[in-house]
């Protein structure tokens, strides 16, 4: 009798043991469950996520406020790092002056405030070795800084402002790519002030795409000589060839004018073959009689309108309708 007990004391141990030993397990894996699901403090200072209520737009703003700011942005040699932005002298026959200069005969302060962006306006033909003017890439560079500066500064001070933009060649690539960034939510103006942007207008930008924006009138299929000569990118130093714009013009698209003559190497680019010679044709294309003539109808008209003054007429009706 003896012997049999001593077998069923010891499964009984055995069995008080792997019982124990389960309710053990069984607490352990419940704390870790616990521990795992259990809500993380928050750090000190509150929470970190975001807030997601946009800060509401003023109903007021102070009285030297325009209605609009109309920014225009000259192209190649239309323009100076110290010209006067309201009095503009760099280059007398500057497209841009057609349109600038009658808006602000047009239009008082109140209702416009017009300002053409000073800025270095040069463009270094790489294939000159005597050339030593700004390159492209600086000049660009320059004039896009001081264009998201003023429209930020502008948009600080005055929150109920529109904005007009307009440029010309160079200035077209400088302002459309502003107008890019805005409508891509890259800034300067925040994406629910993208409402205030009444319009953009370009003529001859060298990184026009066709049926990207409106395209004004007899318009080209071609595409900007940036675009046509971007996969080269920075081949050539200072003349950096940036491709098509990331986005497009966003949310700005509709809103968005181009004026290109055909046969305009700036924005009606050919098929490259040969980058060099490319490069070199873009830098002396400032010059040629297609992308000099945009004030006259010679090359470009529309209903009987230069593109200068269609310009003119578009951004004037935009201004009026803020009255």
């Amino acid at each position: 009798m003896s012997a049999n007990r001593k077998p069923r004391r010891r499964v009984g141990r055995l069995l008080l043991v792997v019982a124990a030993l389960g309710l053990v397990a069984i607490v352990l894996i419940a704390a870790l469950v616990y521990l795992w699901l259990k809500p993380t403090p928050a750090p000190p200072g509150g929470p970190t996520t975001p807030p997601t209520s946009t800060t509401k737009r003023p109903t007021t703003q102070p009285a030297d406020c325009s209605k609009v700011f109309a920014l225009v942005i000259p192209g190649t040699w239309e323009s100076k790092s110290d010209d006067d932005p309201y009095n503009p002298t760099a280059n007398k026959r500057s497209l841009m002056l057609k349109v600038s200069s009658k808006l602000r005969d047009e239009f008082g302060e109140s209702t416009a405030d017009v300002y053409t962006l000073p800025y270095k306006a040069k463009f270094r033909n790489p294939a000159n070795l005597g050339d030593r003017q700004a390159t492209y890439d600086d000049s660009r560079a320059q004039g896009k800084r001081r264009a998201v500066a003023k429209i930020k500064a502008v948009n600080e001070h005055c929150p109920l402002t529109k904005f007009v933009l307009m440029g010309f060649s160079q200035g077209a690539v400088i302002a459309g790519d502003v107008a890019s960034d805005i409508g891509n939510g890259r800034g300067p103006l925040s994406a629910q002030d993208q409402d205030l942007v009444l319009g953009v207008g370009l003529i001859a930008d060298g990184r026009r795409q066709s049926g990207e924006q409106n395209d004004v009138g007899p318009s080209p299929d071609g595409v900007g000589a940036e675009v046509s000569i971007g996969g080269l990118g920075g081949l050539v130093p200072g003349t950096t060839m940036t491709g098509a714009r990331a986005g497009g013009f966003g949310t700005l698209r509709d809103r968005t004018y181009s004026i290109c003559a055909k046969g305009d190497l700036i924005c009606d680019a050919p098929t490259v073959t040969n980058p060099v010679k490319a490069i070199t044709d873009f830098a002396n294309a400032v010059n040629n009689p297609v992308h000099a003539m945009y004030a006259t109808s010679k090359y470009w008209s529309y209903q009987g309108q230069t593109a200068t003054e269609w310009m003119l007429g578009w951004s004037g009706d935009l201004i009026r309708g803020t009255r």
